[in-house]
């Protein structure tokens, strides 16, 4: 290169703009913009749900954090904790410098999201309260973590075993359910809830998919009136059985307890909206519809 050249080209470098970092701004799903400087690199997940969508996506290194309630897959428990969903360390949280934070407005208080906002850490909401919002919550964080293409696969993965359900139980009856998540005091899904579709795609009528709130408390008189045919008690947590199961068998006119249709149901699987809820689904039909799946259901 000449000198002239090599002056020329010293000088177009020299008035060039200078580089400005890319910035990315993105949509959550509580509708609010969310900007961030690059894609996120430590995330802390405040959700049990995100956790285990960011293992099966394959983007467990980028979770700096979690709850104590992050428990699935078992490697979630490794990860540092900033403990509980309602009031998590901001003090741990900040020493684990996160780029983003994934909450939920409905299991983080706006209190503390608005904490994290103000100590200039992007926030994330999901919030998904029907099964496609859930899938699209795992499209969403796969595309944040450059983990689009194994996104796409586990919601393929998880649509066919969902078309599978809904296509054995489609050509059975709708058996009458009542779902109890919560025994005293009795609290039931309702409308808007997970559970509520969950049952309907497993082939069930849940007695209580009309109260007007997704979970609200329920009075054992309503419950027993509505006459289920399948009564399901949600567990919580491995080492704990079905829940409250006396209770309901000394209604023994009821049809569900006169044909031993009395199960218990991990809530792990139902009540959370990571790829496991598809597990719960299929729980929740072998329940209502064993013989579509040719065996009998688990009591």
């Amino acid at each position: 290169m000449t000198r002239a050249r090599s002056l020329a080209l010293a000088l177009v470098l020299a008035l060039a703009p200078p580089a400005v970092a890319s910035s990315l701004t993105v949509t959550d799903q509580a509708g609010r913009p969310v900007t961030l400087p690059a894609p996120p690199r430590r995330i802390v997940s405040l959700v049990p749900s995100v956790s285990e969508i960011l293992f099966a996506v394959g983007a467990e290194d980028r979770l700096a954090g979690v709850t104590d309630f992050c428990d699935w897959p078992p490697a979630a428990r490794a990860k540092p904790s900033v403990g509980g969903m309602l009031s998590p360390s901001l003090e741990v949280l900040v020493r684990l410098e996160p780029d983003l934070v994934v909450a939920t407005s409905d299991g983080n208080r706006e209190e503390t999201v608005t904490q994290i906002e103000r100590l200039g850490i992007p926030v994330y909401l999901v919030r998904p309260s029907r099964v496609a919002e859930a899938l699209d919550v795992i499209t969403r964080l796969g595309a944040l973590t450059s983990r689009a293409e194994a996104a796409r696969e586990v919601v393929e993965r998880l649509t066919a075993r969902i078309d599978k359900v809904r296509a054995a139980v489609a050509p059975r009856g709708r058996p009458r359910v009542l779902y109890v998540l919560w025994p005293e005091p009795l609290i039931v899904p309702g409308r808007g809830a997970l559970v509520s579709e969950l049952i309907a795609l497993a082939g069930g009528a849940s007695v209580t998919a009309d109260a007007p709130v997704p979970y609200p408390r329920y009075t054992l008189e309503a419950a027993v009136a509505s006459a289920p045919e399948i009564i399901v008690l949600a567990r919580h947590g491995s080492r704990l059985g079905a829940i409250a199961r006396e209770r309901w068998e000394r209604f023994s006119h009821l049809p569900a307890v006169r044909a031993g249709r009395l199960h218990a149901a991990d809530g792990n699987l139902t009540h959370r909206y990571g790829p496991r809820m598809v597990d719960g689904l299929e729980a929740l039909a072998r329940i209502i519809h064993p013989g579509a799946f040719g065996q009998a259901a688990a009591r």
